[in-house]
């Protein structure tokens, strides 16, 4: 692909948009602008087609959702064949699990970022944690039902790309909440998966009754969320010494 254009794409080359025609008795001199006909796909052909695909179907879903977006809505709004767009999304059910991937790669890179700051308050940093989970999942919900939702999971067509990465985000958290464990913020003698587990449920449960619109009060939901945070922590023992 590197520096060729396939046959279909000379073709076009060659589409006349605009023509001047001067006839010299003897000389014809046909001007074609081909500028508006091949400036997308040759950025396209040099770029990053996959970047830019899951660029637009991101904001396709954010307008239309999962039952609005399609291949062809997508090719046709960025600007390229369907034929281009199947070498790196063979139907709907991989270009959505393409999505979900790139939900889970920001949930890594940020909580990782949280994670492994400075910050020496380790209660301030879980409060921040769950705070950033909420806010995440209710600033995208569309990308977060494609990451948790049914549309993927319940019909078991998850890609083994997008396995490896919800895999790899959900160790993380086991490994942090054993790191927590650790300092003391939760019980010790609790399994750390199922504990895990437990916070995911309760950050989720939390996140969907927003996503649902079952609460839509900003100050209602922080209340609700630092309750839950109160109930997962251990007492702060340095705290009641005081």
């Amino acid at each position: 692909m590197d520096g060729l254009m396939p046959s279909y794409a000379i073709s076009l080359c060659f589409y006349l948009d605009s023509v001047n025609i001067v006839d010299d008795f003897d000389t014809v001199k046909i001007r074609a602008n081909l500028q508006r006909m091949t400036s997308k796909k040759s950025n396209y052909h040099h770029g990053d087609l996959r970047r830019s695909l899951l660029q637009s179907a991101s904001l396709m879903l954010r307008e239309t959702g999962i039952e609005g977006l399609s291949l062809r809505k997508l090719a046709d709004h960025v600007g390229v064949s369907r034929t281009a767009l199947y070498h790196h999304f063979q139907d709907k059910n991989e270009l959505l699990c393409a999505l979900a991937e790139q939900g889970f790669h920001h949930w890594y890179q940020r909580t990782r970022q949280l994670v492994e700051s400075t910050e020496s308050d380790h209660r301030e940093m879980f409060r921040r944690f769950f705070y950033h989970y909420i806010q995440d999942a209710t600033t995208t919900p569309e990308t977060y039902e494609l990451m948790f939702g049914r549309a993927i999971w319940k019909q078991a067509q998850a890609t083994p790309t997008l396995k490896d990465i919800a895999y790899l985000c959900f160790q993380y958290q086991v490994e942090i909440t054993a790191r927590w464990q650790q300092l003391g913020l939760f019980p010790q003698e609790e399994t750390t998966v199922r504990l895990a587990q437990v916070i995911w449920s309760t950050m989720h449960g939390l996140a969907r009754l927003v996503i649902d619109g079952v609460y839509a009060d900003s100050q209602h939901i922080d209340d609700m969320c630092d309750c839950a945070i109160r109930m997962l922590l251990t007492p702060d023992t340095k705290a009641s010494d005081k």
